[in-house]
This record gives C-alpha cells, sequence and structure tokens, in this order.
C-alpha cells in the first residue's frame, strides 16, 4: 500500500526531502534560544554586564531568524509536496478508472469513487503535510529538549522522565479508542455522497412525487450517523488538552519546588532554572503535536487504504500482445460461439447461457424479449464492455479479445440506454464520435438520426450549451443526438440498446428509415421492447431466460414463436410496452 502511494510524489521528490531538512534545522535553532536566554539572564542581569547582554540577545536574534527562515522554507516546500502529491493522487485515481472495465467499476459505488477522490486524498494530504512537518518537528523538538534538560540539571529531568511516562501512557489509551471511531467514519461518509448524490440526478421525479420531505429525513439520517461518529472522536480527543495542562502545569510546580531548592543552594542558577520553563513547554506541546499525528495517521490510514484500493486494481479488460493484435475490423458480422456470461465471478448465476448465432454484415437485426432476459448483455459482448465467461464473440470473424479495444470500439459503436451527454454544446459532444469531425459531416449524421429538425430551432444551433446532463433537452433529443453522436464514428457496427424508447414512433420510423438507407453497409442491432421498432428487421432474435428462443423474420416468427405472437398480440391490442 505505501509503495503504492509513495510512488505518487513523483516530481515533487525534491521538495519532499527539503522539508524535513529545513524542519530539523528550525527546530535546532529553537531549541537553542532557551539556552541562550540562560545566558543573558545569569551573566548579563545579574552579571550587571550590558556587553553579555547585547551579545547574547544579539546571538538570540539570529537564532530565532534563522529559525524563522528555515520554518518559512520548510511551510513553502511542504505546502507544494503535499498538494502536488494530493494533485498526483487524484490524476493517477482518475486515469486508472478511465481503463476499468464494467466489472471493474462494479466493484465501486459512484459515491465511494467520489469520496475517495475528495475527501480521503484531501486527509491523505493532510497527512503528508504532518509527516513531513510535525511528525519531523515534534520527536526532534521532544529528544533535543530532553537532551537538554539533561545538559543543564540531569536530577530535574527525572521530572520530565515520570510526566513522560505519565502521559505517554495516557494518550495511548485515548488514540486507541479514538482510532476505532474514525475507521468508521468513512463509511458514513459514502452514505451522505449517495444521498446527495441520488437526490440531485433524480430531483425532477423527487419534485414531481412532492417527496422532499422523505428526501430531507434521508439525508439528515445519514449527515446524523456521521455527526454522532464525529462527537464521539472529539469527545475523546477533547481529553489531550485537559490531560496536557495538568501534566504540564505539575511539572511547573514540581521544578519550582525543586529548582528553587537547588538555586538557593548554588547547585542552579536562576537562568538556566528559566530556561527549564521553556524546555518542559516544548516538551509537552511536543507530545501533544505526536498524540496529534498518531490520530491524523490513524484517520489517514482508512483513507490510504481506500485509494490504494483504486490504484491497485487493475482492469480485467485489456489489450492483447501487440504481435497477438489484430490491426483492423474486417467487416461487421457478429459470431456467438456458445457464449456464457456470468456478472460474478464464480459463474454461478448465467446473465446469458449458451448463445450461438451469426448475424451478416451489413443485416440490420432486432433483439427482443421480456425484461432481464440478457438483451442488454447481449449487445454489451459484442464492444467487449464485459468479457465472455465461456465461448467465443467473433466480430469480422475474429475473436473479439484479439483486437485493441480502440479499435474494437471505433469499429462496434454502441448507444446505451441511458442516454449520457455531457456539459458543453451540442456540437462538442457529437465531436465525441470523432474529434476532427466538420459541422457539415455533423448535420449529415443529425439528419440521420432525425435530430436535425430540433436543433434548427434553436437559436445557436450546433453552438447551444447543454446543461449538465443535458436537462434542457427532451428524452427523445437526448436519445437523438447519442444516435448521430455514435454515426460519426463511421462503425461497422451500430448497437441500439433501447435507444429510441423515448421517440414517438413516427420518429423512430423516421430513423430506421434512414438507417437502412443512409448506412446500409453498417451492420444495426436493434434492442427493443417494440416490435415496431424492429419490425423490418431481416433477422429477429427473441429472448427468454438469458437464452434464444427463436428467430426469423416477422413473419416467420408469427408462425413459429408461442412468445413473439403473444406479445405481438399484446401490442397491436394497446399494449405496446407488454413485457
Amino acid at each position: 500500500m505505501f509503495k503504492t502511494l509513495f510512488r505518487q510524489i513523483g516530481r515533487f521528490k525534491v521538495a519532499t526531502l527539503l522539508t524535513p531538512v529545513f524542519t530539523a534545522f528550525e527546530v535546532v535553532m529553537g531549541v537553542l534560544i532557551p539556552y541562550v536566554t540562560a545566558w543573558i539572564i545569569d551573566r548579563g542581569v545579574l552579571g550587571h554586564d550590558m556587553g553579555a547582554i547585547y551579545r547574547y540577545g544579539g546571538l538570540m536574534l539570529l537564532l530565532a531568524a534563522v529559525s524563522t527562515l528555515m520554518g518559512i522554507l520548510a511551510g513553502r516546500f511542504s505546502a507544494l509536496a503535499s498538494t502536488g502529491f494530493a494533485s498526483n493522487l487524484r490524476e493517477a485515481m482518475f486515469q486508472n478508472i478511465q481503463t476499468f472495465s464494467f466489472t471493474n467499476i462494479d466493484k465501486f459505488s459512484t459515491s465511494g469513487l467520489v469520496t475517495r477522490m475528495t475527501t480521503d486524498v484531501s486527509n491523505l494530504q493532510n497527512a503528508f503535510q504532518m509527516l513531513l512537518r510535525i511528525s519531523v518537528r515534534a520527536p526532534l523538538n521532544l529528544i533535543t529538549s530532553v537532551l537538554m534538560c539533561l545538559f543543564i540539571n540531569d536530577e530535574m529531568s527525572l521530572i520530565f522522565v515520570v510526566a513522560l511516562v505519565i502521559l505517554g501512557v495516557s494518550l495511548f489509551f485515548i488514540i486507541r479508542k479514538t482510532v476505532k471511531v474514525f475507521s468508521q467514519v468513512f463509511e458514513r461518509y459514502d452514505d451522505v455522497n449517495r444521498v446527495v448524490q441520488e437526490n440531485v440526478a433524480a430531483i425532477r421525479v423527487v419534485k414531481a412525487f412532492v417527496r422532499e420531505e422523505h428526501e430531507n429525513r434521508k439525508f439528515a439520517h445519514a449527515v446524523e450517523k456521521l455527526f454522532g461518529l464525529f462527537v464521539r472522536a472529539e469527545r475523546l480527543q477533547a481529553l489531550n488538552h485537559p490531560l496536557m495542562m495538568l501534566v504540564v502545569y505539575g511539572c511547573i510546580i514540581a521544578i519550582s519546588w525543586f529548582g528553587a531548592h537547588l538555586v538557593v543552594s548554588d547547585k542552579m542558577s536562576p537562568g538556566e532554572l528559566t530556561s527549564l520553563f521553556a524546555y518542559v513547554m516544548t516538551i509537552m506541546m511536543s507530545l501533544m503535536m505526536l498524540s496529534m499525528i498518531f490520530v491524523q495517521l490513524t484517520m489517514s490510514a482508512a483513507s490510504a487504504r481506500r485509494i490504494s484500493e483504486v490504484l491497485d486494481e487493475r482492469a480485467d479488460i485489456t489489450d492483447p500482445a501487440e504481435n497477438e493484435a489484430v490491426p483492423e475490423v474486417a467487416d461487421g458480422s457478429v459470431d456467438f460461439d456458445d457464449v456464457s456470461f456470468s456478472y460474478n465471478k464464480e459463474g454461478t448465476e448465467m446473465a446469458i447461457s449458451h448463445i450461438n448465432l451469426h448475424i451478416d454484415s451489413g443485416a440490420m437485426v432486432g433483439v427482443m424479449g421480456p425484461t432481464g432476459c440478457g438483451k442488454s448483455t447481449l449487445a454489451t459482448l459484442i464492444a467487449r464492455l464485459y468479457d465472455a465467461t465461456q465461448g467465443t464473440v467473433r466480430v469480422g470473424g475474429e475473436d473479439v479479445r484479439r483486437y485493441p479495444l480502440e479499435t474494437l470500439r471505433d469499429a462496434v459503436s454502441m448507444v446505451l440506454q441511458k442516454n449520457v451527454l455531457f456539459s458543453g454544446t451540442i456540437l462538442d459532444n457529437l465531436r465525441w464520435g470523432r474529434d476532427d469531425a466538420t459541422r457539415e459531416e455533423c448535420m449529415r449524421a443529425c439528419d440521420i438520426a432525425c435530430a436535425t429538425e430540433f436543433i434548427d430551432q434553436m437559436d445557436e444551433g450546433l453552438d447551444t450549451h447543454l446543461e449538465q446532463g443535458a436537462t434542457n433537452l427532451s428524452g427523445g433529443q437526448r436519445q437523438r443526438l447519442c444516435i448521430a453522436r455514435a454515426l460519426l464514428k463511421h462503425p461497422r457496427v451500430l448497437i441500439l440498446d433501447d435507444s429510441t424508447s423515448a421517440c414517438d414512433t413516427a420518429t423512430d420510423a423516421a430513423i430506421r428509415r434512414a438507417l437502412a438507407t443512409e448506412v446500409s453497409d453498417v451492420t444495426k442491432i436493434i434492442v427493443s421492447q417494440r416490435i415496431s421498432s424492429i419490425i423490418d428487421a431481416d433477422m429477429i432474435v427473441v429472448m427468454e431466460s438469458g437464452r434464444i428462443v427463436a428467430t426469423g423474420t416477422h413473419n416467420e416468427l408469427l408462425e413459429s414463436s408461442p412468445l413473439y405472437c403473444e406479445i405481438w398480440e399484446m401490442q397491436t391490442q394497446g399494449d405496446p410496452d407488454f413485457d
């Protein structure tokens, strides 16, 4: 885990190394100041020597100036190193997520990934900065201050030893209890993010069903759990300060009592006693900082583990070896050779089973069947969004696993059930299909997808800005733009997964006619619940319970498939969405 994380320091290694170096110099200069103060008191004030006061005062100013300069440099480099580290972490996580297959993505919830890239990285950034500065400063301050106390008076140093033992044992038990609570905090963060994300994404449904109060209660419940855990943790941490003050004041009283006797008996000078008071505060504050470090690092350990899970995750769908890769998809033919697929790795429950199917290049094929019968799963295997658990899927006569992913997915253009458009102009979204597409090519694709009619009615046409999620478009308009975007790739195979469900029947028919005439050389696989959307297909595939139960043209299926007949009768009698 640590190797994975520290690899992300990258080009900020120099800043990472310089921070503890400057911090060490800062501490050493600061620790010498109380000792010089003792000289000023003993040799200057008590010795009535103004020259000594000026000399040692100047030395103190020099030490303070050097310590300040070192602190500034340490702060500058620690900020650079920690923010750079956090930036590299986010970039590395995001880049790795882009390589994930659907199987990899299914392992992490969307809200969980958001929390990891925001809250968890921020926690790790703070911990890293603390590790570079305070984790160097506090132990070094503690050790050097104790050494200075031993140098001044070894008998008085026993007071610090006793104080350290008492405080160390107490802080250990406080931290031990605090750690258990913080380990549960980030799970609650995921819950809060999930509720917020779901509510914002589905705000129109919430409004339509007047469920604002329900959502408020759900959010309040998630926040209340997070609040309760933080209160428990902070309540335990709050014991640090009074405990620290109790030990500090106990040390001051003990030093005052025993120190006064030593001064009176000329075994210690007043200046040395004064410096001991300064060192006791430094030692106790160092212990307080160490306790904070342990709590922060413990909090960050959970974040580090969650981030490492994303960074260490390896895509289970990868490109073939370069010498074995097929560089080009020859045509749009598609074959399923005894294909079975399961969404779980154990393969205990198959989504589709023993699929054997051949689709000619340039054919229009319809796939239909009840919800959950495996229609969409069948389509995703062609674009290799998942890999078949058993059997072989071929495109252009070659196993899809032999193509580089970019080559295959440029040749197999897929419009998914959920239409996703991004913030930006219509033109920007269309060019996701092909970066160098001209405006004329984009308009031609929109003509085929029957999107021109509403684009022409917009004041800015292709330059019309789309809000996040394209909420300023209707569902049917979004579907048509997604189809146009897919056509711009000039694919060998075009898969429309229920991609005209939000369009009226006239628009649906117009799109099918345009696809048949304008891109006749492209294999078109249309997944639909409506028979009217696939009635003219060269072949219709009927699925049930993950298996193909019938294939043929519309007329052939009316004679041979009872399931198809039942669906046709129900839809022609007024229930077009029969499932």
